[in-house]
């Protein structure tokens, strides 16, 4: 086959990717090179024999542990009654069943659910909804944002360049307000959350009207931008603006729903209640299924049959989420995420005592960040956090790293993980500090 591509050359990694897994596209980024063979509640067993506590659940996704028994027993049904109905044609009772437990979790306003396949899928759809329930075109985001790598989400991702560099031109419409980052910003809270208030208004005297923006979105605690929980009063803040100007408020709930901050969602610690939220990852224990869920009111304003797909709402998916949430309710998870979530943080507040380098401790529940610095500066601590991560994977445990410049390590442990497992990462981490650092 001729090649008319011009020359470029391979990134290192990426070789290093092709050597390993031939096959495989060099373009999907690995963090480890171990081959799992199977999973089960904290851990992955590789096929080599070795036993991996893992505390990334699939990127938030995997918050009943890994093969909860209730889950599998309601995939294994239901792909024995069938497995494919698309929703325009059959409407399936694991659908019908989805909505009421969702009914039982979301506020009295939200009584309106869609469903899609990925959280960038829902995402697309969650601005296509605003932008015809409002009439107006613009979109407001906030700097360190991740909301997927489709077209349309790329151009609403700020949390790093190599999401959307060399894709463009991306959609248009789309105005970057700064995040309320208090340790980045080396302010107090309350002075970041009046900064970002600040900026926000100024953002709609200068760039992007009140009368054309649509809605302004917003993780409800920021996930690959660094694990960054906003001040109560920003969040209030931005609830009154959008009120004021009738912008309509989108949460996206994709990483931070579902019991990860020890909450159904994340917007219940703020006390405020969104028009739109999306959610994906955790609601269905890995199987691909997101939603978004707004109110009857909106869902009206828009034509029959302009937002859809095939897999949407897939059956085995959805009765997965019956499972999931019931679960989660009878095993008293979101309290577990809570109480294991104390447990996280005071081991970290002890070790940041000896470890100066770790320049900050934050989160909720269980999605909890420590934010790594080097002589005062981030950018300078990328390198030691991936000395940390395979590290920790030597000794027996996965760890992820977020923000932009990758110097946050994320704890992301399913909801179900035992108090001894916390200890045990907690030992793990310790110890690789001790041997990295010194």
């Amino acid at each position: 086959m001729t090649n008319y591509l011009p020359e470029r050359t391979p990134m290192p990694e990426n070789k290093l990717y092709t050597e390993n897994f031939p096959h495989m596209t060099p373009a999907w980024t690995r963090i480890f090179n171990f081959v799992a063979d199977r999973a089960e509640g904290s851990y992955i067993y590789t096929d080599d024999g070795r036993k991996l506590l893992d505390f990334t659940c699939g990127i938030g996704v995997t918050n009943t542990g890994h093969c909860h028994p209730k889950v599998v027993e309601a995939i294994r049904e239901q792909a024995g009654n069938f497995i494919h109905a698309q929703a325009n044609i059959v409407i399936h009772k694991p659908m019908l069943q989805l909505i009421e437990e969702l009914r039982k979790i979301t506020p009295p306003s939200i009584d309106s659910y869609y469903f899609a396949n990925s959280g960038a899928e829902a995402l697309e759809n969650a601005v296509k909804i605003a932008r015809v329930a409002t009439g107006r075109q613009n979109v407001i985001v906030f700097s360190g944002s991740f909301h997927g790598r489709s077209s349309g989400t790329m151009a609403l991702t700020t949390s790093k360049t190599v999401y959307r560099a060399g894709f463009g031109p991306l959609p248009s419409g789309v105005y970057v307000a700064p995040f309320p980052y208090a340790f980045r910003l080396k302010m107090t809270e309350a002075e970041a959350s009046e900064y970002a208030l600040e900026q926000l208004e100024y953002l709609l005297a200068s760039q992007t009207a009140p009368k054309e923006t649509a809605a302004i979105l917003i993780e409800t605690v920021l996930g690959e931008g660094g694990y960054v929980v906003p001040p109560k009063s920003f969040m209030k803040g931005l609830r009154e603006i959008c009120d004021r100007h009738k912008i309509l408020l989108i949460f996206d709930e994709v990483q931070s729903g579902f019991g990860r901050t020890g909450k159904w969602f994340a917007f219940e610690h703020f006390e405020i209640v969104p028009d739109i939220i999306t959610a994906a990852k955790g609601i269905a224990s890995g199987m691909p299924l997101s939603g978004v869920f707004t109110s009857t009111d909106i869902m009206l304003k828009l034509d029959v049959g302009s937002i859809g797909g095939t897999y949407g709402g897939n059956a085995v998916a959805c009765a997965a989420g019956v499972a999931t949430l019931r679960a989660m309710r009878e095993e008293h998870m979101l309290e577990n995420a809570t109480e294991r979530g104390i447990q996280l943080m005071t081991g970290f507040r002890k070790l940041q005592e000896e470890y100066p380098q770790i320049g900050d401790v934050r989160g909720k529940g269980l999605m909890v960040g420590t934010e790594f610095i080097v002589e005062g500066r981030a950018d300078k601590a990328k390198p030691l956090v991936k000395e940390i991560i395979h590290k920790v994977e030597e000794k027996g445990m996965l760890l992820l790293s977020c923000g932009t410049y990758d110097n946050t390590v994320r704890w992301i442990p399913p909801l179900n993980v035992t108090a001894e497992q916390i200890n045990d990462g907690l030992r793990i981490f310790g110890e690789s500090l001790k041997e990295t650092i010194g």
